[in-house]
């Protein structure tokens, strides 16, 4: 599997990281693009960028909240669309010393879900030239497959990427 470009505009101030598209991102060939992923309704709430909206639409506003949106890895043999299924001997991080060098604006990078955050510490951090100072900060995952905890509670989690909103 080989993950997607990042969606990101030079002056962005925030990373969100995935850890790899599922299956219905591939097909769609766009960033959480199954129907009951929240990471769109909650976008929709803190940056205007609902799945109501075109794709390239929510981009836009993403990019224009400052928000840049990416994934830790650039490839991974997984079995179907869950994180727990992706093995870890054969994934590839995305290259993110390039990222930051021409994204020098980013202070927080926040990760949807533990294995995006478990993936960037095991294959970025101490591997690749990465700036001081980030702050990292984990956030629920949107994936219908965390469904222990409401749309409404991971919107409220997530409500710190853009707190003004």
């Amino acid at each position: 599997m080989q993950s997607f470009p990042p969606v990101s505009a030079p002056d962005a101030t925030i990373l969100i990281l995935g850890s790899m598209p599922g299956v219905a991102s591939l097909q769609a060939g766009q960033y959480y693009a199954h129907p009951r992923n929240g990471f769109w309704p909650i976008m929709g709430e803190l940056a205007g960028a609902g799945r109501e909206l075109p794709y390239a639409e929510r981009l836009t506003r993403l990019q224009a909240a400052g928000v840049a949106l990416w994934d830790v890895l650039q490839s991974c043999v997984r079995e179907g669309s869950l994180d727990t299924a992706i093995d870890d001997r054969y994934s590839v991080a995305n290259n993110f010393e390039t990222f930051f060098r021409y994204h020098p604006a980013i202070k927080r990078v926040f990760f949807n879900g533990v294995k995006a955050e478990q993936c960037f510490r095991r294959q970025v951090l101490g591997q690749q030239a990465i700036p001081d100072g980030l702050e990292y900060v984990r956030l629920p995952s949107t994936s219908p497959a965390h469904a222990g905890m409401t749309l409404a509670r991971k919107q409220e989690a997530w409500r710190q990427i853009l707190p003004e909103a």
